[in-house]
């Protein structure tokens, strides 16, 4: 069987607003997690929260200086996560195209058999 657990852990990561919001925030400019607090109107402890579901993600890295926690883009990117994404929607735009192909002979059938109009 197949192990998924960086998918898996990613995908969880990725699944809540408020983390893909601190990625997009941490994609233009490293944040302490007050700082981020404050962006998102959240308590310290729940961007604590987010901010560890991401790190054990490998989404983003925290280093302390002092009392702060600054928080940055991991060094793992998606490019596992794209292909996965990519393979199941190239699955998915053949079995449509099928699907497509099975509609339109339906319909050529149904004009052809339907009884003609004769005035």
């Amino acid at each position: 069987m197949v192990q998924y657990t960086d998918l898996d852990s990613s995908f969880a990561a990725l699944s809540d607003a408020t983390r893909r919001g601190v990625l997009e925030q941490l994609g233009r400019a490293d944040a302490s997690i007050t700082e981020l607090a404050g962006k998102f109107h959240m308590t310290l402890t729940g961007m604590k929260k987010h901010v560890g579901v991401l790190e054990q993600a490998g989404l983003v890295t925290t280093q302390k200086a002092g009392r702060v926690r600054t928080c940055k883009l991991g060094l793992r990117g998606l490019e596992e996560e794209a292909a996965w994404i990519e393979r199941h929607r190239l699955l998915w735009d053949a079995r449509f195209n099928e699907l497509d192909k099975v509609v339109e002979e339906l319909k050529r059938k149904e004009k052809a058999d339907a009884p003609k109009n004769r005035e």
